[in-house]
């Protein structure tokens, strides 16, 4: 192959990358600009705030419930094709969403775009990592990670500036031609996989025992968190935690169990999920607490407190390409584990922050370093967690890599809601919240301090 078709064969494969970070920015918009608009739509179809949250949960919890099937479905047969369907369902169910005429059709319509974004979300780390050569894929997995960083910060304005103009249909029409082209670029540019064995059916047996484990342990533990009924919540989170054992169990006789208890074994695999886990933990419950700081004892308005919590992502975008070349000649274990304790500084001053006369710049900039932390933390985690499987196993390892991510939220989430649930004092629930996302940041890196000699 000569030089021009070499360069022109790359073009082709980079340009690929656009119909996946298309679709990521839609997925993750499609939680940020809903939590806003929510109590517009809990308006329009006349029903509660409690009862608006499912909008939102239903499709975090299809996404959590199905990643790991499609992942291996993926590993199995096409990342491409997973991806391709993924496209199309949540782009159909965008358009069933903005013509929603009831609550009932519009949850509906959500949980059919966490069936697409949950085939997006569980291969594209594979399909990226077959994209780039191994000795950029770091900047591939940055990329990812800046676009979800710019997404999460760009939501709540984007959302404001359309529902300003349009009304809240708008918010889902908008996915449909984003949609289209990512799905004609997709199916013009995205690789195949690497030719392998394909024989064999599908464990459709594994995929539902997946689903109901992780669905019935989060409803669960959300509902036991939000005070309901703790004798029939805990059945429910028993039933779970049966069909869990047993889920677990046959993955032990699979030789590409769905849930990848193979990967596990890799130490360092299973080291950089925890690490994941963990930082997840600590991000979410220090994200979903803060803005009760800021609008409740800060007295900030609501526009003041959306400004604040933008430096976190925003930095978090700019760091993280910069890591990501960084660890190309440096130990990523080690530039993982320095993140988590810049992270870490940044919620200790957070946490140690007086109330009195703190202005805005007091709080931006100690937020700023959570972002910096984070984002130097992040891309070189997600780095060692690929490069630590096998190459035909890559869509189990990304979709347990997205599924460690959902986990450490939904901990993170659920844990908020039971610090606040017992304080009777906003401020001590908060300061609580911050101290339990500095302990989770803290193992966090000293997980990832252990990986530094084995990478």
């Amino acid at each position: 192959m000569d030089n021009s078709n070499t360069v022109k064969f790359s073009i082709r494969r980079y340009i690929a990358v656009l119909a996946i970070l298309i679709v990521l920015v839609m997925t993750v918009l499609d939680v940020t600009v809903v939590n806003v608009a929510l109590p517009v739509i809990a308006e329009k179809f006349g029903i509660s705030n409690s009862n608006a949250v499912w909008i939102i949960t239903i499709y975090q919890l299809v996404i959590t419930m199905l990643l790991l099937p499609f992942s291996s479905f993926g590993d199995k047969y096409s990342y491409r094709k997973c991806f391709l369907s993924g496209v199309a369902v949540f782009t159909v169910a965008s358009g069933l969403c903005a013509a929603s005429q009831s609550f009932v059709m519009i949850v509906a319509a959500r949980a059919l775009q966490g069936v697409g974004a949950a085939c997006v979300m569980g291969v594209n780390i594979a399909l990226t990592r077959l994209i780039y050569p191994r000795q950029v894929l770091g900047r591939g997995l940055a990329l990812n990670a800046m676009v979800i960083a710019i997404a999460t910060a760009a939501g709540p304005t984007i959302a404001g500036a359309l529902l300003s103009v349009a009304s809240w249909h708008w918010l889902f029409l908008v996915n449909v031609p984003f949609g289209i082209v990512a799905f004609i670029l997709g199916k013009r540019l995205l690789p195949q996989n690497p030719v392998k064995d394909s024989s064999g059916k599908y464990d459709w047996v594994s995929g539902l025992q997946n689903a109901v484990t992780f669905g019935l342990i989060f409803w669960a533990i959300g509902n036991i968190a939000r005070k309901g009924d703790i004798v029939f919540n805990s059945c429910i989170l028993a039933i779970g935690l049966l069909v869990g054992f047993l889920y677990i169990r046959r993955q032990r006789h699979k030789e590409s169990p769905m849930l990848p208890i193979d990967l596990f074994r890799i130490r360092l695999y299973s080291l950089s999920i925890s690490t994941s886990v963990c930082s997840f933990i600590a991000q979410n419950v220090a994200m979903i607490s803060l803005p009760f700081l800021f609008l409740g004892n800060y007295r900030f308005s609501e526009i003041t407190t959306g400004l604040l919590m933008t430096p976190w992502p925003l930095a978090t975008m700019i760091v993280s390409p910069l890591a990501s070349r960084f660890v190309e000649r440096h130990n990523p274990g080690a530039t993982a584990a320095a993140g988590m304790a810049v992270y870490a500084v940044g919620i200790l001053m957070l946490l140690l922050a007086s109330p009195a006369g703190i202005s805005e710049w007091d709080i931006a900039w100690r937020m700023a370093v959570c972002g910096v932390g984070f984002g130097m933390f992040q891309t070189p985690n997600n780095i060692v967690m690929v490069m630590a499987t096998p190459v035909h196993r890559t869509g189990g390892a990304g979709g347990m890599q997205s599924t460690a991510r959902l986990v450490g939220q939904t901990i993170g989430a659920t844990l908020v809601t039971i610090v606040f649930a017992l304080s009777a004092v906003e401020l001590h629930s908060v300061r609580i919240c911050l101290c339990i996302a500095l302990a989770f940041a803290i193992i966090a890196g000293l997980f990832s301090l252990s990986r530094v000699k084995q990478i």
